[in-house]
């Protein structure tokens, strides 16, 4: 097994990052409900959409993406289920576009761990991409390697969801969404609908 390199990592956090910086269900959910809710009210369901994120990197790097060669149904169902998921999402957000926030102070109302985790689970894109981005930087792991590259896939997804939440937690980025709060909400519905529905018809 070809050992795993320092230049190698970099690449794969690179690619990584960007990929979770690029606009997508989890990051919109994940910027609003900081801005609406604030940091330490927010931060749960910040860590529950990493570690959702990173169970299809485990899941790519022991077999799922196999199955979904060999039975291209499962994959199908997995895209259905999870776009039905993110557009029931969309349609919460904007039947409550309207809903007046918490007075000063952070709001506990709201998703947390388990609902990340779900949001993060229902789009099954990211296993083919994680089996495509591995199997090019990585084409031969042992477990041990494997492990590795988990761990820091983890580390990661969980740096980046973190940093996030804090910064759309800070006070100007709290102030500019309770100003435009309807709007915010409806475009971040809209957004997250379109990517369910792409994620149903899609092939």
């Amino acid at each position: 097994m070809a050992a795993i390199t320092l230049p190698a990592l970099g690449l794969f956090v690179t690619t990584l990052g960007v990929a979770i910086l690029s606009p997508g269900p989890a990051i919109i959910a994940a910027s609003r409900s900081a801005a609406a809710r604030g940091r330490q009210a927010s931060m749960p369901y910040a860590m529950g959409l990493a570690i959702g994120a990173s169970f299809w990197c485990l899941f790519a790097l022991f077999g799922l993406t196999v199955l979904f060669r060999v039975l291209p149904q499962s994959y199908t169902v997995l895209r259905f289920l999870g776009g039905a998921y993110l557009l029931w999402i969309a349609i919460q957000m904007w039947r409550h576009a309207a809903d007046p926030l918490a007075m000063e102070g952070e709001s506990v109302a709201g998703p947390g761990f388990r609902q990340g985790l779900a949001l993060n689970l229902s789009n099954p894109k990211p296993a083919l991409f994680y089996a495509g981005v591995i199997m090019t930087i990585f084409p031969a792991l042992s477990t041990a390697g494997a492990a590795v590259i988990y761990l820091v896939a983890l580390s990661v997804e969980v740096c980046f969801y973190a940093a996030v939440t804090v910064l759309m937690a800070t006070g100007p980025m709290r102030r500019g969404y309770r100003a435009a709060k309807t709007a915010i909400d409806r475009i971040a519905g809209t957004l997250i609908g379109a990517l369910g529905l792409t994620l149903i018809l899609r092939h």
